[in-house]
């Protein structure tokens, strides 16, 4: 019977997961992806096949009233049904923070847990939904071997001085300082120019992961130097509902001036805000880009100043650029976007194949044979890159139980 491993994302109302198989030689393939949906009100279970068939589509008549243990024991139920009760050897998780400690990918335990909770005031609205399900299948199987991968390991490499606020030290002492974020799509790209193009990978490259959350790295021979996010996943370029970087005179201003509370902020500058709040129509790529609404059309011509602002400032980090990679949602699939930013890197050297850009199937490169900067469509794979690291932890763990 193969062994599986289980990677789990999730988020405050949904949970993706994907199995992947162990074959021989120790390669992971993919065999199933899905979602628990609706968490805490109308819970739904679905999961396809790579081959886009559906295994299962289950709604929860209870709603409201099921627990993480009670949905992932569904899910179980549903795997072992699939692939055999003893085939599941780990699950990996996707942690959003890991703060100073947490640098490179952990087998967790309660104690790990306890730390990770800790961490839960540097991300509020992504740690305490990223460890419900590791708690969930602590008390289902206490057996199983459980990793946590870490969105801020890969900016480990980050200098002081990049990761540093112009702060009082005691702040810095407190953990107030540059994390990043997206760090597994980042390491996952990263990995894939090395085999795609393997003089690029250790240039000057900035990836762009961009997507509903959106943001900029700055890689040097494949290690972080710089990236747009910082202390929280709000900072940096305009999202799909988040401003990005914003003047702290203006939190100030709607503390102070409109009387705004801690929550009301929070709400506004993470959820009314980014491609949503500007268009006042959608937060979807998609449905602006074929919108001729005006403000849909500031919307888009905003989301793109904003990426070729920080490019600027990341390529000078850099001390120039060699490569730029679109990956994620919009950066794999909106061509007049990657065409927009590409026009705006054209005083660094990059030149865009129209054509390449317009049929891209991705990996793909899409500028021209005299462009100075090398530029990349590549698919972004979190899941993946979760999976093999829950592999490398727990492999010995496998062998000597196989």
């Amino acid at each position: 019977m193969p062994r599986t491993i289980l990677v789990i994302n999730a988020g405050s109302s949904s949970t993706k997961f994907a199995l992947y198989s162990l074959a021989s030689e120790r390669r992971l393939t993919r065999v199933l992806y899905g979602e628990i949906e609706g968490i805490g009100t109308a819970p739904r279970l679905w999961a396809k096949g790579v081959d886009g068939s559906t295994l299962v589509d289950r709604e929860f008549v209870q709603g409201a009233s099921l627990t993480h243990e009670d949905l992932f024991t569904a899910l179980l139920e549903f795997l072992a049904a699939e692939h055999g009760e003893e085939s599941l050897v780990a699950v990996g998780h996707r942690v959003v923070h890991g703060g100073r400690r947490f640098l490179q990918p952990v087998v967790v335990d309660l104690q790990i847990v306890s730390e990770l909770e800790k961490l839960t005031p540097l991300a509020p609205l992504h740690e305490p939904h990223n460890l419900a399900p590791i708690r969930a299948f602590s008390a289902l199987r206490p057996n199983l071997p459980q990793v946590a991968c870490f969105d801020t390991a890969f900016h480990r490499t980050l200098s002081d001085t990049a990761a540093r606020f112009a702060l009082p030290r005691e702040f810095e002492a407190e953990g107030i300082r540059r994390y990043g974020f997206h760090g597994l799509s980042y390491e996952w790209i990263s990995r894939r120019l090395r085999t795609l193009d393997p003089e690029l990978a250790e240039g000057r490259v900035i990836v762009a992961h961009l997507g509903n959350g959106a943001s900029l790295c700055a890689m040097r021979a494949g290690q972080s130097l710089d990236t747009s996010m910082g202390f929280t996943a709000l900072d940096g370029l305009m999202m799909g509902t988040r401003c990005g970087s914003i003047d702290p005179g203006v939190i100030l201003y709607l503390l102070q001036q409109r009387k705004m509370s801690p929550n009301e902020v929070s709400d506004l500058l993470y959820h009314r805000s980014g491609l949503l709040g500007v268009s006042g129509i959608s937060s979807d790529m998609r449905t602006l880009l074929a919108s001729n609404n005006p403000n849909a059309q500031a919307a888009i011509e905003l989301f793109v100043f904003r990426i070729l602002r920080e490019a600027g400032a990341l390529a000078g980090t850099l001390g120039g650029l060699d490569g730029f990679v679109f990956t994620a949602g919009i950066g794999e699939h909106a061509a007049p976007i990657r065409a927009r930013v590409a026009a705006g890197l054209r005083w660094l050297g990059a030149r865009l194949d129209e054509a390449l850009n317009n049929a891209a199937s991705p990996p793909a490169r899409i500028s021209t044979a005299d462009s100075r900067v090398a530029l990349w469509v590549i698919p972004t794979d979190e899941e993946a890159m979760i999976a093999e690291h829950t592999l490398a932890l727990i492999g010995g763990r496998e062998s000597a139980g196989s």
